[in-house]
């Protein structure tokens, strides 16, 4: 396996990179994985784990298209290579732009290959404002269609991305393989849940939001809507988990500009451990993105949860919550800050959302439908 992403850390990709090979290890497999530099070691049955070698002043890699990946990228496919060369192998699974290598291996070698799209190269370059060059956006649309049709089989995380697969390369043997939230079907106690709750010194009502703080996330909707929930609610609080150190300084500067720094608690990154506790904490969980269309991974945890959640009307969203499931609303700070107050103000409509969507998450997205396809990508 081959991953060109800081591995371990909290965030989508190595999330999702880690779910599969716990999920290839539950089947019987082992795993050697390629990756970059930077990262915490899991312990997974069967699993290796072969880095790169770490240069100075390497300390983060950023999410999304970067300067820093071109070497690292460079240098993971040597080492590929030599992997390659040195073991016996019956597949190579690749994640994001090391389809490349996977291909390349499948082309030269007549090696299996399975790659795994977490997101569309073209549409990553734009949605992170990488480049504006045609050229470029071209180049990368066919390197994406060259490595779908030296693929075996392609997995896909998001209906979008089935029909980005699809576009790409008609003969591409897609299947659908949603990701999984890390804590999976588990959920806290209440003794832990409210050891969490005196920590954080909190005793209204939560609104909580887990995840990465990158522009698209809509962290600065959430925080321009906080001093219209707290006109309405003045004894609720926004915990806000996650985020880089210099993200989060900047986000309680915006607090601080607000004046609702008091009502706002920023966690930075925890370990995925405590995030059902969090979860617990929560009356009501919310994804205020922006744009993007790949399904947040923070969206299959809320399911589980059994919690009401607020998210913007958007294709993101739309994939896997609907009306039923979630108080869908526009993407601005205003209709945001309004959905949490009608749902702080009505119990009995909060607790239907949770129902509704712990039932989908127990029919779609559990560990066993997960393992199962899984199964059928290499079958």
């Amino acid at each position: 396996m081959i991953a060109p992403q800081p591995f371990f850390q909290p965030r989508g990709t190595p999330f999702s990179v880690r779910m599969r090979i716990k999920a290839l290890a539950d089947l019987g497999h082992q795993v050697d994985l390629v990756t970059y530099p930077l990262g915490e070691d899991v312990e997974i049955p069967g699993l290796r784990i072969f880095r790169l070698p770490r240069w100075p002043g390497l300390r983060r890699i950023p999410i999304g298209p970067s300067a820093v990946k071109f070497p690292l990228d460079f240098l993971i496919c040597w080492a590929s290579l030599w992997r390659y060369l040195a073991g016996r192998y019956d597949a190579v699974h690749t994640h994001e732009e090391a389809g490349g290598i996977g291909a390349l291996l499948r082309v030269v070698f007549g090696k299996k290959h399975i790659y795994d799209m977490h997101s569309s190269l073209p549409e990553q370059l734009e949605n992170y404002r990488f480049t504006t060059s045609g050229l470029l956006i071209g180049f990368a649309r066919a390197f994406e269609g060259w490595v779908m049709r030296h693929s075996d089989a392609v997995i896909a995380i998001c209906p979008h991305l089935v029909d980005q697969a699809r576009a790409a390369d008609p003969g591409a043997r897609v299947l659908l393989i949603e990701n999984q939230p890390v804590a999976g079907e588990t959920a806290a106690g209440e003794a832990e849940v409210a050891a969490l709750r005196a920590r954080l010194g909190i005793a209204g009502p939560v609104i909580l939001y887990t995840g990465t703080f990158e522009k698209n996330q809509g962290i600065d909707l959430l925080l321009d809507g906080v001093t219209r929930i707290l006109a309405a609610c003045p004894d609720a609080r926004v915990v806000i988990v996650g985020g880089e150190p210099a993200q989060v300084g900047l986000a309680l500067a915006a607090a601080v500009r607000l004046g609702v720094a008091r009502q706002v608690v920023f966690t930075g990154q925890r370990p995925p451990e405590e995030m059902p506790a969090f979860v617990g904490l929560a009356d009501i969980l919310v994804s205020p993105r922006s744009s993007g269309t790949n399904t947040p991974l923070k969206i299959y945890s809320y399911l589980w949860s059994g919690k009401a959640i607020v998210a913007t009307d958007l294709e993101t969203h739309r994939q896997v919550l609907d009306e039923t499931t979630a108080l869908l609303v526009p993407p601005t700070a205003e209709a945001i800050a309004d959905a949490v107050v009608a749902l702080l103000r009505d119990p009995a409509r909060r607790a239907a959302f949770g129902e509704a969507g712990r039932r989908v998450a127990e029919e779609r997205y559990s560990y066993r439908v997960y393992l199962d396809k899984v199964r059928e990508a290499y079958a």
